[in-house]
């Protein structure tokens, strides 16, 4: 009897029906940290939810009753602590609960959240900031101390769970959680920031510059202003090669799991080109080179195109399908199409596209409340035209780029009782800025038309 091929798996991950886990080549655990990728993808795809659920459960599950510490991995993976994994299976709670609006899940596993909230920020210090204790991450290297992707992870957490407080009404939390996170913000950027190369550092003790810190402080808002976030984008794109924005804090690699973050960033930042060329650079290349699979993405590779991945002595074992690599679908739904969903289930939301270089998009997803969805068409005379809707009972806006001439704008609800609202729109000087933005709107189907005069 031959033993087992190194890859072969016969184990329940969860309660038997359905999971979300990495890559079909690899272990096929469930990983919190590529669900925070994968699960906004799922969303405006196939919105499988019930496997999201079952994921969070398999990983709470196996939480240490005595100290709250969540798991690297799901089972059989090996107890091993992970100071950002941990904090992405709370984040994975706060994302099923935005997408899905089940109260009665949140409610439930509520006590088991905050105890794992409550473990990670055990491990600040007189600097404000958490110590690092843990070299498990994304398999990228020198992970540990005062470090800038770990904190400004842990900063966007604790703001998640002080959201999550008041929908659940548990004020016990949110004053201390409120100070906590005013703490590590304000060391942040005080210890880690420099100004020169407006970047942040990995931690006090490195001049590495890492991809996957940046990405996140601006994701997370740890930065202190607008200025830093505009920093941010511009000179992580001055970093990209050929086939993509290269890891830095991983040797050679390029990410695409940590790419998707830095798709985020440049969003916030406003930067919706970079956001588009990056696209079309690094998932360009992993859709149309003729050793990848030309419909899935890869796992990572080296920066020069070579398909190694330095955190792995062994190429094979590279994953040429992989969740976390999905960053640019909920991208384009959420943030170029504009899409967003300001409470739970859409319950309020916002049409906000940013088009960049583009003419045209059209986008749509359900959620439990009904269909959101958005197309927008832009004209090189600056005109623009846009439909959108979403559920009858809900109330939300519309925001969209300031022309860049005069005219007038015109917001028409389709088969609906409000009134028509026209806005005279004059052109500034110079380069447009801002948003025009109107609020208020009842969920329904709505046309926004503007023509220059």
């Amino acid at each position: 009897m031959t033993a087992p091929l190194t890859w072969y798996n016969n184990y329940t991950v969860t309660n038997g029906s359905s999971c979300l886990v990495d890559g079909a080549k690899r272990d096929r655990l469930a990983w919190a940290g590529d669900m925070s990728i994968a699960v906004p993808g799922i969303v405006v795809s196939t919105n499988d939810l019930i496997s999201v659920r079952n994921s969070l459960d398999s990983l709470f599950l196996h939480q240490n009753k005595t100290t709250g510490q969540l798991p690297y991995a799901g089972v059989p993976f090996p107890s091993i602590y992970s100071a950002t994994y941990h904090l992405y299976t709370l984040i994975g709670v706060a994302d099923y609960y935005q997408y899905s609006n089940d109260l009665k899940y949140l409610s439930g596993i509520w006590d088991q959240w905050k105890f794992g909230m409550n473990f990670s920020l055990s491990f600040i210090d007189n600097s404000g900031m958490m110590n690092v204790t843990s070299a498990a991450d994304w398999l990228r290297f020198g992970m540990g101390g005062h470090n800038i992707e770990a904190n400004s992870i842990l900063y966007y957490t604790v703001n998640q769970g002080i959201n999550l407080a008041s929908v659940v009404n548990d004020t016990s939390v949110i004053s201390a959680w409120t100070a906590c996170a005013s703490r590590i913000k304000s060391a942040a950027n005080s210890l880690l920031w420099n100004e020169t190369a407006g970047l942040f550092h990995d931690n006090e003790t490195t001049t590495l510059m890492p991809q996957d810190g940046n990405s996140w402080a601006v994701v997370s808002n740890i930065t202190a202003n607008s200025s830093q976030n505009t920093a941010i984008s511009a000179n992580l794109a001055n970093r990209w090669t050929p086939f993509g924005a290269p890891a830095v804090e991983a040797d050679n690699a390029v990410s695409p799991f940590i790419s998707g973050f830095e798709l985020q960033a440049h969003l916030l930042a406003g930067n919706a080109s970079a956001v588009l060329a990056l696209m079309r650079l690094e998932w360009g290349f992993m859709l149309n080179d003729p050793r990848m699979t030309n419909s899935t993405f890869i796992e990572g590779y080296q920066d020069d195109g070579v398909l190694h991945y330095a955190p792995y002595t062994n190429d094979p074992r590279i994953s040429h399908a992989h969740g976390w690599a999905t960053g640019p679908t909920s991208t384009l739904t959420f943030y170029i199409a504009g899409i967003q969903l300001l409470s739970a289930g859409g319950q309020t939301w916002k049409m906000a596209p940013a088009l960049g270089d583009l003419t045209s998009v059209d986008a749509g997803f359900a959620t439990s409340l009904g269909m959101f969805a958005a197309q927008t068409n832009v004209t090189a005379s600056g005109g623009m035209r846009m439909s959108f809707e979403a559920p009858v009972g809900t109330m939300g806006a519309v925001s969209v780029p300031y022309p860049s001439c005069s005219g007038k704008m015109l917001l028409h609800e389709v088969n609906g009782a409000s009134g028509d609202l026209e806005v005279d729109v004059v052109a500034e000087k110079g380069t447009p800025t801002g948003n025009i933005e109107i609020d208020g709107l009842e969920g329904g189907q709505w046309e926004l038309d503007f023509s220059c005069s």
